[in-house]
């Protein structure tokens, strides 16, 4: 059988030194799948966490408004510093407009606190020094006159 003849026919051909195949449609064969598209059911710990992203969302000298994320954490890892909130699930956010500082200095807890109380709860806070974050606000610009009052 010549290579038109199975052409015509719509049997395969291949071109040894090529690799090409002719074929019609018709004559090529489609696989379905055997099995039910599933995942599997087992070994799924950990893989089915959201991820939280927490951690620093600014840096120092960043310029920030007030409302601003600063830090997003689960354990007490940032303190809040001057101009800075602590919001109930640990996010420290800007109180004011200003610019991102960074310290370490050493710690005056607030032990009734109930994240304080949590993680700081029979431990030795005697030289404690942790992370702070401050927000240091723009000097304003002073040209205000005062006026007497009537």
């Amino acid at each position: 059988m010549s290579a038109l003849q199975r052409i015509l026919l719509g049997t395969p051909y291949i071109f040894r030194g090529t690799a090409e195949i002719f074929a019609s449609p018709s004559s090529i064969a489609t696989r379905n799948a055997s099995k039910k598209a599933g995942g599997s059911s087992r070994n799924q710990r950990g893989k089915t966490a959201i991820p939280k992203f927490r951690g620093l969302k600014r840096a120092e000298g960043d310029y920030v408004t007030a409302g601003t994320k600063l830090v997003t954490q689960r354990d007490l890892n940032y303190h809040p510093g001057l101009n800075v909130g602590f919001g109930k699930n640990g996010t420290l956010f800007a109180i004011e407009h200003g610019y991102v500082k960074f310290s370490s200095e050493k710690c005056d807890l607030n032990m009734d606190h109930t994240w304080v109380q949590r993680i700081y709860g029979g431990k030795d806070i005697t030289y404690l020094y942790k992370k702070y974050v401050h927000v240091i606000t723009d000097p304003q610009h002073n040209r205000f006159k005062m006026i007497d009052s009537v």
